[in-house]
């Protein structure tokens, strides 16, 4: 993925492997208006989402309705439903169920409540912090899902495994990654510090109004100073950075003042995904990756609030993903069909042609902590849409790409002219809407060989991947 910054003159900004991108929290209007009248459970059918926007709002909300009743959600992509865990329901018919049945979701009672599954997180992590394991909440299983990678072994095992034991079956799993569990230095479009290789993620604007990109953190804090060409003139430098500790991010101000940040990700081919808003994980969504060695894939989110033990240190709050990536891929922007940015590319195991496990710094955790918004702040082609009423097409603003993004029901949302597939068809966010196209004819078309599927790999030999 990459973005671009146009200081005067047009210019590529490198994306990738250590990009990320900040903006303020910008949720697609909801699609999940109660239903009126019945109010028998039995009879409340769950409503259709198609926008990531829409399916993270509606969790967002009802994590705050059902309280400590509250067990985790997730998206079934099958049904296009979000679907809440419950526990600790008398009956499991009782009002709080019933309102939550009504505001859209589908409710499953469950045995294991948050606070039960984040004090088995917390024996993990008092007795099991081992280089090269992970743990993070499956609200699918409604357990903690403990991977252990291929140097776990021995002692360090026979520890992992007892701990895991200890929790019980119905609480915790464990299971073996064939690789190794590392950061990903590298990136979408690359740039480049000192000896180091990442990328930009997104471009959000800082708290002081400056430009500025999020980035991996471990980027950040193994250099100060980022050029968007190999042995090339700084073009930003490091406010923020945090890694290892609470997040795996890093705030990179523009030396220019006047450079323009679009809120944009190339995808290759003189293709872009305009990035609409920020959204927060949720577990079955499909998602994708952009970075610059091995260029666009996706997948979908398995596990929220995930712990990585790295051989530098461990890394809480992550997102645990199926999405592949290499290193040169880290701080790559993570995001959705339509236009939510989710996270920055930390690290993982496995490669793309294997597979493997890989982790997400969230978007809006980084944003939340440095003081960034979204893009430039409205300017030039990342605005709003000239024409945002409810069924209104706002491709006018934001569609420059073609990406319309309506606000209604039915509004048009499309990803725009991505694929040569009509992939800017309608996507809106009220009840059948389509969400058809986009990406997924992208990544196929994309990976076909090694000399697109690979984005910018050939200047991967121009510094250190990470």
């Amino acid at each position: 993925m990459s973005h671009k910054r146009i200081p005067k003159r047009k210019a590529a900004i490198a994306v990738g492997g250590v990009a990320a991108l900040g903006a303020a929290a910008l949720l697609l209007p909801n699609a999940n208006a109660s239903q009126d009248g019945d109010t028998n459970a039995s009879t409340i059918t769950p409503k259709t989402l198609k926008s990531s926007g829409a399916v993270s709002d509606l969790a967002g909300r009802l994590a705050g309705l059902l309280g400590e009743s509250f067990a985790g959600s997730y998206y079934d992509t099958d049904a296009s439903q979000l679907v809440v865990n419950v526990a600790n329901v008398s009956g499991g018919k009782s009002d709080i169920v019933v309102q939550a049945q009504k505001a859209g979701a589908k409710v499953r009672e469950v045995a294991n409540s948050a606070a039960e599954l984040e004090q088995a997180a917390q024996m993990l992590k008092t007795r099991a912090t081992i280089p090269g394991t992970s743990w993070a909440v499956d609200p699918r299983t409604n357990k903690v899902l403990v991977t252990a990678d291929s140097t776990v072994t021995g002692a360090k095992w026979d520890r992992l495994e007892s701990t895991v034991n200890a929790l019980g079956a119905d609480v915790a799993t464990v299971k073996k990654s064939a690789g190794t569990f590392k950061t990903f230095l590298s990136g979408g479009d690359a740039i480049f510090g000192g000896g180091a290789r990442c990328s930009a993620g997104f471009n959000v604007t800082a708290g002081d109004g400056s430009p500025a990109f999020l980035t991996a953190g471990h980027c950040g804090v193994a250099e100060e100073q980022w050029a968007d060409a190999a042995n090339g003139q700084p073009i930003a430098t490091v406010d923020q950075a945090v890694f290892p500790g609470e997040g795996d991010f890093a705030l990179v101000k523009y030396d220019d003042a006047a450079t323009e940040a679009p809120s944009d990700v190339n995808i290759g081919g003189g293709q872009n995904v305009q990035i609409l808003q920020a959204a927060d994980a949720t577990v079955g969504t499909q998602v994708f990756r952009m970075g610059s060695t091995t260029g666009l894939a996706d997948g979908q989110i398995l596990g929220l609030d995930a712990t990585v033990n790295y051989p530098e240190g461990t890394v809480t709050g992550l997102i645990q993903t199926n999405v592949c990536a290499e290193p040169g891929d880290s701080g790559g922007s993570l995001f959705t069909q339509d236009g939510s940015a989710i996270g920055l590319t930390s690290g993982g195991s496995g490669d793309c042609n294997v597979g493997g496990e890989t982790f997400f710094q969230p978007v809006t955790t980084a944003l939340q902590a440095t003081g960034a918004t979204l893009g430039n702040g409205g300017a030039g082609d990342a605005g709003a849409g000239q024409e945002a009423g409810n069924g209104q097409d706002a491709g006018n603003g934001v569609g420059d790409n073609g990406a319309g993004a309506g606000n209604g029901a039915g509004n048009e949302n499309g990803v725009g002219d991505q694929t040569g597939n009509e992939a800017g068809q309608e996507a809106g966010n009220g009840a059948g809407d389509k969400a058809e196209g986009g990406l997924e004819g992208v990544v196929g078309g994309l990976n076909q060989n090694d000399g697109q599927g690979r984005g910018d790999k050939q200047n991967q030999d121009s510094g250190q991947n990470h």
